[in-house]
C-alpha cells in the first residue's frame, strides 16, 4: 500500500509573511503572549486586570483561540557551559563538586519538574465567510478542497487579519500583556514541534531556508 504524505492530512497549506494559509483558502495569525503572576498582585490590581479582560473578551466580533504549550525546560546549552567548566578545573573538588551539580540538574529536568510554557492566541480570518472560524484543533483535520489565493487576494486578506492582529494586542496591552506576532521561521517551527515534542525539547529545529525566514 503506497505511503500517504502527511501534509495531505494537514489543513495547512502553506506558511508565508507570518501568516498561515489554509486549504480552503483562509487565512490564521498566531501572537505569542507574555505571562503575569496574577497571585502576586494586590486585590485592586486582579480586580482592575479581571475587568479589562472582560472588557476585552466582549469587544471582540470574531473568535480567537487561546493555545498553552508545555514542555520541559531546554537547558542543553547550559549543560554544556557546566561541562565545559568542569574540564578546565583545576581544582579536584569543585571538579567534583561541578559533575555532581550537573547530574542534580539532570535528575530534574527528567524527573519532569522544570517545565516551561508559552501562550499564544490563532486569530483567524475566513474571506467572505467561507468556513465558520475554526479552532487550533481543527488545523488537523480532514482536508477540504482546495482553494488557491491569488497574491491580490492574499495580501488583502492578510491586512484584515493584521488588523485584527493588532486590536487584539491593544486589548492584551490594557491587561498588563505583551503580545508580539509570529514570523515565517517561528510558525513553521512551532508546528513542527508540536509532531516533534521530544526533539524541540533538547533544542533540535529543522533548517528552514532564508527565504522562507521571513
Amino acid at each position: 500500500m503506497p505511503k500517504t504524505p502527511t501534509q495531505q492530512f494537514l489543513e495547512i497549506d502553506q506558511i508565508k509573511e507570518g501568516t498561515v494559509i489554509l486549504r480552503n483558502g483562509a487565512l490564521r495569525g498566531v501572537l505569542m503572549v507574555s505571562s503575569l503572576n496574577f497571585a502576586l498582585k494586590s486585590d485592586e490590581e486582579q480586580n482592575a486586570i479581571l475587568y479589562q479582560f472582560q472588557n476585552f473578551l466582549n469587544s471582540l466580533d470574531f473568535s480567537v483561540q487561546v493555545f498553552i504549550q508545555s514542555r520541559k525546560l531546554n537547558i542543553t546549552g547550559y549543560l554544556e557551559k557546566l561541562e565545559e567548566l568542569e574540564e578546565k578545573q583545576t581544582n579536584e573538588l569543585l571538579k567534583i563538586q561541578t559533575r555532581e551539580y550537573q547530574e542534580f540538574i539532570k535528575s530534574l529536568i527528567e524527573a519532569g519538574s522544570i517545565m516551561s510554557k508559552n501562550f499564544f492566541v490563532i486569530v483567524p480570518f475566513n474571506p467572505l465567510e467561507m468556513v465558520k472560524p475554526t479552532a487550533y484543533k481543527q488545523l488537523f483535520t480532514k482536508p477540504t478542497v482546495r482553494k488557491i489565493l491569488t497574491e491580490g487576494e492574499f495580501q488583502r486578506y492578510r491586512f484584515q487579519l493584521w488588523q485584527r492582529m493588532e486590536f487584539i494586542a491593544l486589548g492584551l496591552k490594557r491587561c498588563g500583556l505583551r503580545a508580539v506576532p509570529l514570523n515565517t521561521e517561528e510558525l513553521i517551527e512551532l508546528f513542527w514541534s508540536i509532531y516533534h515534542p521530544e526533539e524541540a525539547e533538547v533544542g533540535y529545529y529543522p533548517e528552514i531556508p532564508p527565504e522562507l525566514g521571513v
